[in-house]
């Protein structure tokens, strides 16, 4: 979600004013679920709502689109060692430019795949690759995101995440909804990303 204000004015001119920080909004749903999940369902309701967070991801895009599938993203890492999807943060070129170290060689990231850089546990930060690349012999990488890294918050030394790339996000108030019609259950929520110290 980007907050934008947008006027049309005499003459055919337009002006577009956009204000505050980008944040991710998210619509889950999930249908025919048998009691012993619903029950599940159930208890993560109740635990959401009493200040309970997600790491919140695009189920339909858990990985690069050229890793898509059932497989968790796995391999070796240029330098050496077992590589799961986590990468490092090397440096901070501008807030739409970042360059991440520790790939497999020639792994290959696309238009719309997203990243994670991650500070710690609850403060991440959720982006979308705007142009193809790929890794170096080296596992070195540099990445054009949207939107702006906050470089006041994102500091050196910081991880990078392929596999799973979440946002931390809250469930909004008053939007699950659990239908218990026999023998399925239906159940949907929407939630939206918590910006947290």
């Amino acid at each position: 979600m980007r907050i934008r204000d947008t006027n049309r004015m005499e003459g055919r001119r337009t002006e577009t004013a956009y204000s505050g920080t980008p944040y991710w909004i998210a619509s889950y749903s999930a249908s025919k679920l048998a009691t012993a999940e619903a029950a599940l369902f159930d208890a993560f309701n109740m635990d959401a709502n009493d200040g309970g967070v997600i790491a919140s991801y695009d189920a339909h895009r858990p990985r690069p689109i050229a890793y898509q599938g059932s497989n968790p993203l796995s391999g070796v890492k240029a330098g050496g060692g077992a590589f799961n999807g986590d990468a490092v943060l090397q440096s901070i070129t501008d807030g739409n430019t970042i360059v991440v170290t520790g790939l497999p060689a020639g792994f290959k990231l696309g238009r719309g795949d997203y990243v994670e850089v991650r500070k710690s546990t609850f403060v991440r930060t959720l982006h979308r690759i705007t142009q193809a690349a790929t890794a170096s012999a080296a596992g070195v990488v540099t990445l054009k995101i949207r939107f702006a890294l906050n470089t006041q918050v994102f500091t050196l030394p910081c991880t990078v995440h392929f596999e799973r790339p979440s946002c931390i996000m809250e469930m909004d108030a008053g939007s699950f909804s659990l239908a218990k019609t026999w023998p399925n259950y239906n159940v949907q929520f929407t939630a939206t990303e918590l910006f947290l110290p």
